[in-house]
């Protein structure tokens, strides 16, 4: 019966590990946003891009709460720096979808473990999802050559539709989201730093967050990989 209870304990609840890199997610940020100057939307950014990629790592449903504040953000800084497909994805497509993802995780979750269980794409599926980021990517960078202040259309359109084809497949539980967001991530930390190099404003935090972001991806794609081929 003891080891039942402590098998339980590790499943449910959060291991010292993961409390202290909940911490660091918070507390590097604030430091880095201090020194910086953009405490209150780097650091915050920076902060809740953090949490919700760890968060999800370990598929913890908190997450989309930690995304939805991030699509807010990034709303506001795509907006300062003219990048205006960030901008209307951030606030209009990505906020909503945050939303029916806590939904949609809220329906598929372990109620012993507290986490949801990973799916992978069929090659047909991953076909379809390619073609359809390939071409949304495309028509929707051409539709931002439209806007006389876009800067670099077509490479913030492809992160755009990256981000929402990852951000659809992780709400259906699909690991392939992961990897469609290391690509946006490493095309991100490209963008952000010709930004930065630029002086656009936040540019540094948002550079930051993206590589940030790269990361966590990076450790997302393989954590769940694994995760997928256990038994």
């Amino acid at each position: 019966m003891k080891t039942s209870r402590k098998t339980k304990n590790k499943e449910t609840k959060l291991t010292t590990t993961n409390i202290a890199v909940i911490l660091a997610c918070i507390i590097v940020p604030a430091i880095i946003g201090f020194y910086s100057g953009d405490l209150l939307i780097g650091g915050s950014l920076l902060a809740a891009n953090l949490l919700g990629s760890y968060t999800a790592i370990i598929q913890k449903r908190i997450n989309y709460v930690f995304d939805f504040i991030s699509a807010l953000l990034v709303a506001f800084v795509g907006y300062e720096n003219d990048f205006f497909g960030s901008f209307f994805m951030s606030l209009f497509i990505f906020a909503p979808i945050e939303i029916a993802g806590f939904l949609a995780w809220g329906r598929h979750l372990d109620k012993k473990k507290k986490i949801v269980e990973i799916r992978k794409l069929t090659p047909k599926n991953a076909f379809i999802v390619t073609s359809l980021c390939v071409l949304g990517s495309i028509t929707f960078g051409y539709l931002l050559t439209k806007i006389p202040t876009q800067q670099m259309a077509f490479l913030d359109s492809t992160i755009c539709c990256l981000d929402i084809c990852a951000l659809i497949l992780f709400s259906l539980r699909y690991r392939e989201s992961w990897w469609l967001w290391v690509i946006s991530g490493a095309l991100s930390v490209i963008m952000w730093s010709i930004a930065l190099f630029e002086g656009g404003d936040n540019s540094f935090m948002r550079l930051l967050t993206a590589i940030g972001f790269l990361i966590f991806d990076t450790y997302g794609a393989i954590n769940w990989h694994q995760k997928l081929k256990k038994p």
